[in-house]
């Protein structure tokens, strides 16, 4: 058709929402049962992606969540046990150690996935290690559960919880609510843009977020959000299903986002491409500026 938008263009936008750690021993006790209940609550119209720590929910509290999560439709998937990330103070082999310590700990849940992500997404300094990680994880039936979209939940959410220590009570933990989705609809529009300009067309997008009180609080906003703005929230197995996330860029230092490691794999996108691709570095003059 004369004048139409390329086939790409025309693609709505996709999320799938992952989500990290499950660190619940982080939310405050008086407010971990309604958080609990809300983060699920908020995921009833689709199902995510729970990557565990291992020392987080080998306990009897953190299993009770794998095991509703399980219930609920959702996949688990394998997040090292310590979630020491690889960046010089974990030899490879206490690494690998790691993984399979972990996948012990969560073999067990309806759920689990042999899926796998890297803490901080940091996939090995050099690529001898990049490469080893690689065919370990193969010869082990693991795929990469690779972010697309990265972001910095995990610091606002430290802002928020130093806040509510400090105040109590008396804190409106509603003031979070617009800068957090303002930070998350930044990162969302460049990593999709980004995907775009690299790949020549858009994709299933897996967010990272984390199992934490700020998206206890948000999270039902965030994806009221994204629906409000023509994207569709779809499944996280789903979007794991795209021949995207069989790539394997050659970079080194390996890991960050998949688009990141892709964009910079090109060698034609330097000006827009920083590292590492999200940190609290570029938040916290964000928050210090709003005095939260």
């Amino acid at each position: 058709m004369l004048g139409a938008a390329p086939l790409f263009a025309q693609t709505r936008p996709r999320v799938a929402i992952t989500m990290d750690d499950v660190r619940w021993q982080n939310i405050p006790e008086g407010r971990r049962a309604e958080a609990e209940e809300r983060l699920l609550t908020h995921l009833h119209k689709t199902r995510a992606f729970l990557f565990a720590v291992g020392q987080c929910v080998d306990n009897p509290h953190g299993a009770a969540i794998l095991r509703r999560w399980s219930a609920a439709g959702h996949r688990i998937g394998n997040h090292t046990y310590r979630h020491q990330a690889l960046l010089g103070k974990i030899t490879a082999e206490e690494f690998e150690a790691d993984i399979l310590r972990n996948e012990d700990v969560l073999r067990g849940y309806p759920g689990f996935r042999k899926v796998f992500r890297f803490p901080a997404l940091k996939e090995g300094q050099t690529r001898e290690l990049r490469d080893r990680f690689r065919g370990f994880l193969a010869a082990h039936g693991y795929r990469n559960g690779a972010v697309t979209i990265d972001a910095s939940d995990w610091y606002y959410d430290q802002r928020l919880l130093a806040r509510v220590q400090a105040e109590g009570g008396g804190f409106d933990v509603r003031l979070y609510r617009k800068p957090y989705l303002d930070h998350i609809w930044d990162r969302a529009r460049f990593y999709d843009q980004l995907s775009r300009d690299v790949l020549g067309r858009g994709i299933p997008h897996t967010l990272l977020i984390h199992y934490n009180l700020l998206n206890s609080l948000f999270l039902g906003d965030l994806l009221a959000m994204f629906r409000s703005k023509g994207w569709d929230v779809i499944d996280a197995e789903e979007a794991f299903s795209d021949g995207v996330f069989t790539r394997q860029p050659d970079t080194a230092p390996a890991g960050e986002s998949l688009i990141w490691a892709l964009a910079k794999e090109t060698g034609k996108f330097e000006d827009r491409l920083r590292y590492p691709g999200e940190d609290d570095v570029y938040e916290k003059p964000v928050l210090d500026r709003l005095r939260l």
